[in-house]
């Protein structure tokens, strides 16, 4: 029982020498990494870019105490920091104690939510974001994101809520770039573009082998910072317009108490709910992939509390919300990472840098840190998806479509809302319209196939029906008048079969729509029958009176009901004249 709450208890009696150095070498280059990545996702979430140190100290320990994946990177992300950014600013004017208090608060409120749904086992709630839906708002948030760090590498002001406001809002200022500011920070993106695709193929040729080539090149950012710093130097840009990140507070994270303003709390919770839900379906998606390629394991209910903790341990340390990165996690396994552990010697890392590496960010650029989140957005937005959701499934592409166009024009909270309104929705009509189809009997074979898709044999005094869902109050009236409406177009009918081999369950109402269309087919003078009802479904009907008012008999094969009920009129047609009556020879 302990082992299942404290997973650390399960790996940590395991944990030798070799694991150490492994865990070690992977917490040096995620550390490298993850420096600038908090500095510039604090930025993004409208915070002081300290504070996405703080969010990567204390969070890294909560999970590597109760978290169940090995290799999950836990910290400050993009999506959420734009969430965050989203909900604090309709509570509080960025750069106000009040914006900090409310990040630290939602960070609270995703912590408790996440745990409360992982000790009650909740986490299959997150199955209501559908992948097209998280595609969506995955990619309207890496266009959200990139369009609103350009007035940074412009050296403009600018803003706005939504897309179209931060268009409109970067036009009217272009006049006013400043032009050092755009030199240093498009010089930034090209660079991080450049050491994404280049560097490690440039090391490779210096007789670096491709894994430390490519592990290097993960350092890209931190050579922008470190380069961009030396010419703010240099050549004196802050006297020419370019704006710095300034003076960095310097120490450990500060013990912090989330709100207990009820009004806040409830201007916050379902910003915080949302936070809590795609968070966690970003971070266990990314764990999962990564588990298997390791032949492990994760446990989803788990990792909630996990996940819970981590953003606790955010709320009280400064703080706001995080949740597990996919660059940050691939990171960390291919650097060779077997415990969580190497998440608390993170943290370490992280530490160290908040005490004697601070004082260096003073003439860091902001429009560095801008280039740092436009090139880890932008592979966020996936072009891909839409086309092959538009040929596979024309609702899923309309779920998609609604959640990228709603997250442009509304902003992050409307659009993941109404993605998940499209696909209930779309889910509902579908499940209202259930697939059934008229089957025949295969030649020479005890099979039934869909008259539709196949040359089988049918009998005119016998209408064969297989019903593909379980029957609910969804789609009860609708199968009803089906059946209803194929018995009308033959009048030689006597016989209807109903095959529930894909019949999973009925619901109350799914029950009155047989008793109805059992009385209605009696009063016609046609037998219903029933076959291959499973083992669940028929106890239930035994303890019901439509057995015995049942005008047919039940079969244990739909083969069974064919050869008991074709010779009811006499002989079955040869095949010939079969596919002769049906047109297909």
């Amino acid at each position: 029982m302990l082992k299942r709450y404290f997973p650390i208890l399960e790996w940590g009696a395991q944990y030798s020498r070799a694991t150490l150095s492994a865990d070690m070498l992977a917490a040096v280059i995620v550390t490298i990494m993850l420096i600038p990545q908090s500095l510039a996702y604090a930025l993004l979430a409208g915070l002081p870019p300290v504070v996405g140190l703080y969010a990567s100290i204390l969070p890294l320990v909560a999970y590597a105490i109760f978290g169940t994946s090995r290799t999950l990177a836990v910290g400050p992300v993009a999506v959420v920091s734009l969430m965050t950014a989203s909900a604090a600013g309709a509570v509080a004017a960025q750069g106000s104690a009040e914006y900090l208090q409310a990040a630290i608060t939602l960070a609270a409120l995703s912590g408790v939510m996440l745990a409360v749904l992982g000790l009650l086992r909740l986490g299959f709630l997150a199955n209501l974001l559908s992948h097209p839906v998280i595609a969506g708002f995955i990619t309207a948030s890496g266009i959200l994101i990139a369009t609103s760090q350009l007035r940074h590498v412009l050296g403009i002001a600018g803003g706005g809520e939504n897309w179209p406001d931060m268009l409109t809002s970067l036009a009217q200022n272009i006049t006013t770039v400043n032009w050092p500011t755009l030199v240093i920070g498009g010089l930034a993106v090209a660079f991080l573009f450049w050491v994404r695709k280049g560097f490690a193929p440039l090391l490779q040729k210096t007789g670096m082998s491709e894994k430390t080539a490519v592990m290097a090149a993960k350092a890209g950012p931190v050579i922008a910072v470190a380069l961009t710093i030396v010419a703010v130097i240099v050549l004196g840009l802050a006297d020419k317009g370019v704006k710095l990140v300034g003076a960095v507070p310097q120490g450990m994270p500060p013990f912090s108490v989330p709100s207990m303003n009820l009004g806040l709390i409830s201007q916050l919770w379902v910003p915080a709910l949302l936070i809590s839900i795609i968070g966690f379906v970003e971070s266990v998606s990314v764990a999962q992939t990564l588990a298997a390629k390791r032949r492990q394991r994760i446990a989803p209910d788990q990792e909630l509390v996990g996940l819970g903790a981590a953003n606790i341990a955010a709320a009280f340390s400064g703080g706001y919300p995080v949740t597990g990165g996919f660059a940050r996690s691939v990171v960390n396994f291919d650097a060779g990472a077997q415990t969580p552990a190497a998440g608390a010697y993170t943290a370490v890392g992280i530490a160290l840098a908040s005490l004697f590496l601070t004082p260096l960010l003073f003439n860091l650029p902001i429009a560095t840190l801008a280039a740092t989140i436009i090139v880890a957005v932008l592979s966020l937005v996936d072009v891909k998806t839409p086309v092959r959701l538009w040929r596979y499934s024309k609702g899923d592409f309309a779920a998609h479509v609604a959640t990228i166009g709603m997250t442009l024009l509304a902003g992050v909270e409307m659009g993941v809302i109404s993605g998940v309104c499209v696909g209930l929705l779309l889910y509902l009509w579908k499940a209202s319209r259930p697939h059934a189809a008229i089957v025949g009997r295969v030649p020479e074979t005890e099979h039934f196939r869909n008259v539709e898709r196949h040359k089988v044999l049918t009998l005119p005094h016998l209408l064969s029906i297989r019903i593909d869902e379980s029957l609910t109050y969804l789609n009860a009236r609708w199968l009803e008048e089906y059946v209803l409406e194929r018995v009308a177009e033959k009048p030689e009918l006597r016989h209807v079969i109903l095959m529930c081999s894909a019949v999973n369950a009925i619901d109350a109402t799914g029950l009155e729509s047989l008793e109805a269309i059992n009385h209605r087919l009696g009063d016609g003078g046609i037998g219903l029958h029933l076959s291959e009802v499973k083992g669940p479904v028929m106890d239930r009907l035994k303890d019901t009176h439509f057995l015995e008012e049942l005008n047919g008999k039940v079969f244990l094969s739909q083969d069974s009901a064919w050869s008991q009920l074709a010779s009811d009129d006499g002989s079955p047609a040869e095949p010939k004249d079969q596919y002769l009556a049906r047109g297909m020879i």
